[in-house]
């Protein structure tokens, strides 16, 4: 995965660079397969590689296939994003030790959902399919949704011809 991410910042051909973030994506779901959270790769494979390649190859054919050079340096946004990421590791600071025991969520909600009689080897996945079964529901209805609004943005329709042109 580090290999893909490095060569797609050196990329300047627009179709390598959707083919390597697709290629990302897939590794990233073989990951959290070996991590037992089917249910996060089978949404990783379906809306990172697989619709959000369609429609980076869909917008990709609308326009030329090299970047653009910039016109100028990007010093606001990168500034702006050095700014954030400051903010996320200040913010990040005052958050319990990773798997500490003593940690409030490991304290009250931890042993609420695993005292449940759940039958999944996974936590996340046993939480997603049956404490947040409905939002889980509504989230994929609301991606279902987003994916066929932009396919119907993105379709060209042709033009009807004259009979006399022909």
């Amino acid at each position: 995965m580090a290999v893909s991410v490095l060569i797609l910042t050196r990329t300047r051909n627009l179709f390598g660079v959707v083919v390597l973030s697709g290629i990302y994506s897939f590794l990233m779901a073989t990951l959290l397969v070996a991590l037992d959270a089917v249910d996060v790769a089978m949404t990783e494979a379906a809306v990172g590689a697989g619709i959000s390649t369609v429609l980076l190859l869909g917008a990709l054919h609308l326009c030329q296939g090299k970047e653009a050079k910039p016109a100028h340096r990007p010093w606001l946004p990168l500034s702006l994003a050095l700014a954030t990421a400051a903010l996320l590791i200040y913010g990040a600071l005052g958050l319990p030790d990773f798997a500490d025991p003593q940690a409030a969520i490991h304290q009250h909600v931890v042993p609420r959902y695993l005292q449940n009689e759940v039958d999944v080897p996974n936590v996340v996945t046993a939480v997603l399919a049956s404490f947040r079964g409905f939002d889980t529901l509504g989230e994929t209805t609301v991606v279902f949704t987003a994916g066929a609004g932009i396919i119907a943005l993105l379709r060209r329709r042709q033009p009807k011809r004259d009979k006399h042109e022909a």
